[in-house]
């Protein structure tokens, strides 16, 4: 029987599967484009967060069904994936007015914010990650429970949290940017030079609707 998962384990899952989506959207994007991009969900480090929800989120439902039959982990995972991805599309529109994908022009999607694409894409990514990926970063993460993983967790929290916060710092600054405002401190002068228009358009594909929907 497979232990409790803890919530160092979700955390370590959540950062894991973070930076493995980044790597999977840069690889995606360079066979089909030709080109890197560079699809962090943050400013800061290769976190694409969507893959880490889905990766803590699938983990948390299919870890006591690791030898399952795959037909009954595809179904599990077809439904949250497509539940998460339905939420946290309308979680970032809500929040930063856009979200970063659109699949309006794709057959049999809801509301342009799912389609039955990519929720095979996560049936098939719950089979391939409990079965795969899960029991390599299971024997991964004993080495993890001690001290020294403690630590980590500690300091990769405030790394984020500070990331998280100098994203909606950056958001927030391109907004006013665009609407003619002027930066009234360092801070500001800051988040203009180094995370501006141009570099969270290199990240969120569909940032030019900012653009559009300013005066």
């Amino acid at each position: 029987m497979n232990k409790k998962l803890s919530i160092q384990d979700l955390f370590y899952i959540f950062v894991i599967s973070s930076i493995l989506g980044w790597f999977v959207e840069l690889i995606f994007l360079y066979i089909r484009k030709g080109i890197f991009v560079n699809h962090s969900s943050l400013v800061l480090g290769p976190f694409c967060l969507a893959y880490g929800f889905g990766g803590a989120l699938l983990t948390l439902l299919l870890y006591s069904y690791e030898k399952k039959n795959i037909f009954y982990i595809f179904i599990l995972s077809f439904i949250s994936g497509t539940i998460l991805e339905y939420i946290m599309s309308f979680g970032m529109e809500l929040v930063m007015g856009f979200c970063a994908w659109d699949y309006s022009n794709v057959p049999l999607n809801i509301n342009g914010r799912v389609c039955l694409l990519y929720s095979l894409f996560w049936g098939f990514l719950g089979i391939f990650w409990i079965k795969v990926i899960y029991p390599m970063f299971n024997k991964l993460n004993q080495k993890l429970h001690n001290k020294g993983g403690k630590i980590g967790m500690l300091l990769l929290s405030i790394f984020l949290i500070i990331d998280t916060l100098l994203t909606i710092s950056a958001f927030i600054r391109v907004k006013q940017n665009l609407k003619g405002i002027p930066p009234k401190n360092q801070y500001e002068i800051f988040l203009d030079n180094h995370f501006g228009f141009n570099y969270l358009d290199n990240m969120y594909s569909r940032l030019e609707k900012i653009k559009e929907d300013a005066p």
